[in-house]
């Protein structure tokens, strides 16, 4: 993209503090992985920048160290058009497996709830050198969700992901100079 999507901005907000709130809304605790541009209290991984796997991984090591031993909805910040309510429905999903959407024919494990269970194995991946997010997911037995699951929850569109300009223009975002986004006609 050749920008941070997380400080795209989306309805006058950053996506990265945009879906922090969201997202902080719905569950407790709510943290970012990264650099704290979400607004959330953020934890760093060991390495900085070795993949969503790794973040994954300090994430669940975070929260487990604090106690936690359910379940964890995870949220990147290059889904722009997602919902509280999307995010609401996948906390509260029956069940103790992991829920992960499918979309387009790809599943989108960052926009999903990731058991207790698939999380210790992403951790035990990750330190034995794995830095495929697909290694993992070929090893869970998630329950899949489509947009026909969602519906009425939020639009076919709550996932889709923005990595290149392309992407911006399919959703009908336009980028603006200085790394801003948003809806035609509005600045």
């Amino acid at each position: 993209m050749g920008h941070d999507k997380a400080t795209l901005v989306i309805e006058g907000e950053p996506s990265a503090r945009r879906l922090g709130a969201l997202l902080a809304g719905v569950v407790d605790p709510a943290f970012e992985i990264g650099r704290q541009c979400s607004g959330l209290a953020a934890f760093a991984e060991e390495q900085p920048g070795e993949g969503p796997l790794a973040a994954l991984a300090a994430g669940w090591s975070a929260l487990s160290g604090a106690g936690h031993e359910g379940s964890v909805v995870v949220l990147a910040c290059d889904l722009p058009l997602v919902t509280s309510s999307f995010i609401r429905w996948l906390a509260q999903y029956p069940g103790e497996r992991s829920i992960v959407p499918l979309v387009e024919g790809r599943l989108q494990p960052l926009c999903a709830r990731w058991s207790a269970l698939d999380l210790r194995r992403s951790v035990e991946r990750a330190a034995h050198g794995t830095r495929s997010l697909r290694e993992v997911l070929d090893e869970m037995d998630p329950v899949t969700i489509g947009p026909s699951d969602w519906a009425g929850v939020a639009p076919p569109s709550a996932l889709a992901d923005v990595d290149t300009p392309d992407d911006l223009e399919r959703l009908g975002l336009t980028w603006h100079p200085g790394g801003r986004a948003g809806a035609p006609g509005r600045g």
